[in-house]
């Protein structure tokens, strides 16, 4: 009997087949096998018959949102830089996409980054998917030649050993604190609806460093950003990054160094941090890619976190309301700003 991934592998590519065929859209964006265990390439398909090669299983963990807004441009008729837009419909793109993506998505069609009537979601809803880190840590020492994934296990393969261990124990720790791993979008479902995890508290790990005191939260970030060697891949892989010219480029002026200094490479982190505020799905994917193990994603996670007290909002899952930090109302508070007359802090 088929697993769950290769069911779901199989109707994407009839789907994706059907929409190519059908001229429904001018590509797909989606998946296919990677070289090394545990890997997989993000890739656009432009023809029905190269859809055999889409592949869906929990390594899928690059957000495709990131390739949604250039993919669209490049199936647009060429025009110079200062010829108008087309007229009339234009070529659609369809996208595989779980709940932190789609949401992702959304965000995209809030900022005007792309139009909604445009893309043909591929709704998959999310059983999690697996950390390489995890399981490389699970394995330390050992050459990991091959892992073939059952439902609810993997079996890992090197060269003297053949084990098998619990797949959601692998699974990364933003898809274990995820409470809505169904598509927001859905214009073609594949595979069955997943339901929202019922997670008492998301932001235990927040929490617990909230609970440090001063020194000991400014030591964890020294020591957890020491190692960083800003490439930029936390950066590149994020759905949210699409700048014309990111402020670490930026010349004139010069907003941070370029160093390794820790207070240049503090202060990258933080600014992408706060760039991501409101708009972070914590989808993971920048730590995913970061090749030194950054746990960067408490700080968007933090932000998250600020957000949703302040102002009850998760980004992406409200399409019809404006991003919480793009408006403002007459009557917000300003505390934070002024101190407002009669207020205790006035006499301070």
């Amino acid at each position: 009997m088929p697993t769950i991934n290769e069911q779901l592998t199989e109707e994407i590519r009839v789907q994706a087949r059907k929409l190519l065929a059908d001229k429904t859209v001018a590509a797909v964006i989606g998946y296919t096998a990677g070289s090394l265990p545990m890997t997989v390439k993000p890739a656009v398909i432009r023809a029905a018959d190269d859809c055999g090669r889409l592949v869906w299983n929990s390594f899928c963990v690059l957000n495709l949102a990131n390739y949604l807004p250039e993919v669209l441009k490049s199936v647009e008729p060429p025009r110079g830089p200062r010829d108008p837009k087309p007229t009339g419909p234009l070529p659609k793109v369809a996208v595989m996409a779980t709940g932190c993506w789609s949401r992702n998505i959304v965000v995209q069609i809030q900022e005007h980054q792309v139009e909604r009537e445009r893309v043909v979601v591929m709704a998959i809803g999310s059983r999690g998917m697996v950390s390489r880190r995890k399981v490389e840590a699970h394995f330390s020492g050992r050459e990991i030649l091959a892992v073939t994934e059952l439902d609810h296990e993997l079996v890992v393969k090197g060269a003297d050993f053949t084990e098998t261990v619990n797949r959601w124990s692998m699974v990364r720790d933003n898809c274990q604190t995820c409470t809505h791993p169904d598509p927001v979008l859905v214009d073609v479902r594949i595979g069955a609806p997943a339901a929202d995890r019922k997670n008492p508290n998301p932001f235990k790990q927040v929490e617990m460093i909230e609970a440090r005191s001063t020194d000991e939260r400014w030591a964890w970030f020294s020591a957890e950003f020491s190692s960083c060697i800003r490439c930029y891949a936390c950066r590149n892989a994020c759905p949210l990054c699409y700048c014309p010219t990111c402020f670490v480029d930026d010349a004139r002026p010069q907003w941070v160094g370029k160093s390794l200094d820790a207070t240049d490479t503090g202060l990258f982190h933080v600014l992408r941090a706060y760039h991501c505020a409101g708009r972070c799905t914590d989808c993971g994917a920048c730590e995913s890619v970061c090749p030194m193990g950054i746990n960067m994603r408490m700080l968007t996670k933090k932000l998250n976190k600020d957000v949703l007290n302040l102002y009850g909002i998760e980004a992406g899952m409200q399409p019809d309301t404006p991003l919480p930090l793009t408006t403002y109302k007459p009557d917000d508070p300003q505390q934070f700003i002024v101190n407002e007359p009669g207020s205790a802090k006035e006499g301070a």
